[in-house]
């Protein structure tokens, strides 16, 4: 079965020149981004539900942009000023980057992981006496508090924003030939929304063990697959699988 139409269930790059465009240019298919699960913030008050004051902490652990955003709009909420004093542990250059939104990048002290979360690891435990806020979602990977006691640092985590599935009644009547995923949580969404969704012919492309799983015990048939060493991206693995069924 020839491939046309991919929908993606991430926001669409705001790159120019993504990965995608040049799969769209290279193999003429079509492909769309709907967003199956979106960011809501918490309030400050269920923020202090939590027993969490910004002035104890001398360092914030940063895993995404989307911590970013949310503890500044915290911070702005409790009309919080934020120190120049603070450290940022950011997991990737990305969030580092992104961080330049909210400060003056040369004046702060920021540290910058590689990529995961195991690799800031090192970076955090060189400044033990820190007081450390780790704002996160509702969902966090398990090894994120494991790592951060097994080091035996101060930290407290503060549930600053959540994962909420969208509203897909709008595509109940529309044909992908690939579907594809980046999380447990876009998969969940699927399910929810079309508690009824039959696979038939429909190809499905997963990202991560973790999404894997969720896939797999959802009861759905994985075609695509990454990260793998030969397709390290998800683009690169719907660019083999293309060009093995759409040049035969």
């Amino acid at each position: 079965m020839k491939v046309k139409t991919i929908l993606v269930s991430q926001p669409e790059p705001k790159v120019e020149n993504s990965p995608y465009s040049r799969l769209i240019e290279k193999e003429k298919v079509k492909v769309d981004f709907v967003p199956f699960i979106h960011v809501e913030g918490v309030e400050a008050k269920n923020v202090r539900q939590q027993k969490i004051d910004l002035n104890n902490f001398t360092a914030i652990i940063l895993t995404s942009r989307n911590s970013v955003d949310h503890f500044f709009r915290i911070a702005e909420e409790m009309r919080f000023k934020v120190p120049d004093s603070m450290k940022y542990f950011c997991q990737s250059e990305a969030v580092a980057y992104y961080l330049q939104k909210y400060v003056v990048y040369r004046k702060r002290k920021i540290y910058v992981g590689k990529r995961t979360f195991n690799e800031l690891i090192p970076l955090i435990k060189k400044y033990k006496d820190e007081k450390f806020l780790l704002p996160s979602s509702d969902s966090l990977k398990p090894a994120v508090p494991e790592q951060l006691d097994e080091i035996g640092v101060n930290w407290v985590r503060g549930i600053f924003y959540k994962t909420v599935i969208s509203d897909l009644s709008n595509l109940r009547d529309v044909y992908y030939d690939i579907l594809v995923f980046f999380s447990p949580s876009g998969i969940e969404s699927l399910m929810k929304n079309f508690p009824d969704f039959e696979q038939n012919n429909t190809r499905i492309a997963v990202f991560g063990n973790s999404t894997v799983n969720a896939a797999t015990h959802a009861g759905l048939r994985i075609d695509i697959q990454a990260p793998t060493p030969e397709t390290p991206s998800m683009t690169m693995a719907l660019q083999k699988y293309i060009t093995s069924v759409n040049h035969k």
